[in-house]
């Protein structure tokens, strides 16, 4: 994922005290500890400095897709000079959730592990102490994080026992949004191929019979792409658990709101959202969703967006951005553009997702972490502005130099950046190549002005974008009777949806989905809601600390 830019605001001095207090209460030494014989560790100075020695982390990422090493581009190489750290990641190799289940049934964790923030493997490594509490850490060796970690994302992430396991890239608190909300966009969005979509009258997609009408028309004109037989409808891929294309994306299009009243709502179940997904099933027993959209996995979709066989897609911008440079770099009129898409009776403009305060991953510090100090000490300079501006910016006077007082690429890494990513990434490993403790608020005061292809799409989404940070975090995980339900829950609509659009009419439709709301229902969901009811209302509380 790119995830935009912002620069992170203070929150309220009381926050600030709390969290200080919170950090230096309940055991794990005093502030002033001895580093070593000649330094003593203070909030005022980041420890990273006092000790410089070569040193290697390994780093897991729960992402298969990540392509990058570290140590082979100019930004990463700088940073390693400059912190003596060097890091070596461990990328899945094919199913994450087999690899990182392996990882915890050992009961052994790489130094530094990162991961979404929603996976239930988080929750287990808290409750199986697999890692290490930060804010212990930092109280014993680096109180310097204390000092500049975000006290609204260190009290959000603060479990039951008073500690802070994890700490988000990407996150916004809602002061956030007081402070940027203007500048967020969102990476969920409708996509279409710009000459495509021209060449058949730039329809309008939002009814159901608009949309099918579009696909019918572009598959009529454009049967072909190079060749290769075209994909009119791409969708995110099919998981054991379903698919984000027709969960958060196809709701947040039709404005389907997650609670009312106080309540929460049971979005599944919504007239507006079963009327999509029979429009989809139409779709299918017309011919047109190939058969590809069902099987395919990342890798295949990257390479059929860079062939521009796909017409339409409901899928996260910035998963194909290096796709669309390549597009845009043959044909600009062959990019991939932002357009409304499928919409609620109303028409009402969509509710799209933007940064909210859990981010998009987490990073967490293992207990067989090889050397505490020095790991603290690497968080503390990732998430500091000196870190968030080393890994967008790289080095000074061979990757930027300071233009009109602003910091900006030189203009062969600007060019490469806007041209190639894949080779930008290789060559200079700057514009967070490195994305795992990125503060894309922090970064607002760095990032150059967005250019196309991206800019259209990003311009799109604002304005449309929400902030539901409320609901974040209410999934219940891990081995207790709702954990386990939601999991079952999980698992009968990642085999049911696509039954759904394969079915052969919609009162086979109707027959599936009564079946998976019975199976639901006997898997325990009233537990679940009841459960997420409460973590719901928690969460409010939280946030309104934030906001007073």
């Amino acid at each position: 994922m790119n995830i935009r830019k912002w620069q992170k605001g203070l929150l309220a001095s009381v926050l600030l005290v709390g969290l200080l207090a919170a950090c230096t209460s309940g055991g794990g030494g005093t502030v002033t500890e001895l580093k070593d014989e000649k330094t003593k560790a203070t909030a005022d100075a980041p420890g990273w400095k006092a000790d410089m020695e070569p040193i290697t982390f390994d780093w897991y990422l729960n992402f298969s897709w990540f392509p990058n090493k570290w140590g082979t581009d100019m930004t990463s190489k700088y940073v390693t000079q400059k912190t003596g750290v060097s890091v070596n990641f461990i990328v899945p190799a094919g199913n994450e959730n087999e690899k990182l289940n392996t990882m915890l049934a050992s009961g052994k964790l790489p130094d530094f592990v990162t991961l979404g923030w929603g996976e239930d493997a988080v929750k287990k490594m808290i409750e199986g102490k697999m890692v290490l509490p930060l804010n212990k850490l930092a109280e014993k060796y680096d109180p310097y994080l204390i000092k500049i970690a975000d006290p609204a994302k260190m009290s959000w992430y603060r479990q039951t026992d008073g500690n802070v396991y994890g700490y988000p890239n990407a996150s916004s608190s809602p002061q956030d949004y007081q402070k940027y909300g203007q500048n967020f966009v969102s990476n969920q969005t409708f996509m279409v191929r710009k000459d495509m979509y021209e060449a058949i009258g730039k329809p309008d997609m939002r009814t159901p019979e608009g949309f099918l009408k579009a696909l019918q028309k572009v598959k009529e004109k454009f049967p072909e792409v190079n060749g290769q037989p075209l994909i009119p409808m791409g969708f995110h891929e099919f998981t054991d658990n379903g698919n984000y294309s027709f969960e958060d994306y196809l709701l947040n299009f039709l404005a389907i709101p997650h609670e009312k009243d106080g309540k929460l709502y049971d979005r599944r179940s919504d007239e507006e959202y079963i009327r999509w997904l029979k429009t989809f099933r139409q779709a299918n027993e017309q011919g047109l969703i190939a058969k590809d959209v069902f099987i395919d996995k990342r890798p295949q979709m990257e390479e059929k967006v860079a062939q521009g066989r796909y017409f339409a897609m409901l899928y996260q911008r910035s998963d194909f951005a290096t796709q669309q440079v390549m597009l845009y770099a043959k044909d600009p009129n062959s990019v991939y553009i932002a357009v409304d898409g499928p919409s609620n009776s109303k028409l009402d403009p969509p509710t799209l997702a933007g940064p909210g305060i859990s981010g998009w991953t987490v990073t967490l510090i293992s207990k067989d972490v090889k050397d505490k100090e020095r790991a603290i000490e690497f968080l503390t300079y990732l998430i500091s502005e000196e870190g968030n501006r080393d890994l967008y910016l790289g080095e000074q006077g061979k990757l930027w130099d300071m233009v009109n007082g602003k910091p900006a690429f030189k203009p062969e890494v600007q060019e490469l950046l806007n041209k190639d990513r894949s080779a930008f990434d290789k060559k200079y490993g700057a514009s967070f190549t490195f994305w795992m403790l990125m503060d894309t608020n922090m970064n607002l005061q760095w990032a150059p002005p967005s250019v196309e292809p991206y800019k259209q799409p990003e311009d799109w989404t604002k304005g449309k974008t929400k902030g539901f940070s409320q609901y974040d975090n209410i999934k219940p995980t891990g081995t207790s009777a709702e954990g386990i339900a939601s999991g079952q829950i999980d698992k009968i609509w990642g085999k049911t949806l696509p039954k759904l659009l394969l079915a052969s009419s919609d009162e086979e439709f109707d027959q599936l989905f009564a079946r998976f709301l019975e199976d639901r229902r006997k898997a325990g969901y009233d537990k679940v809601m009841a459960y997420q009811q409460k973590a719901y209302e928690e969460n409010l509380k939280k946030i309104e600390q934030f906001t007073k």
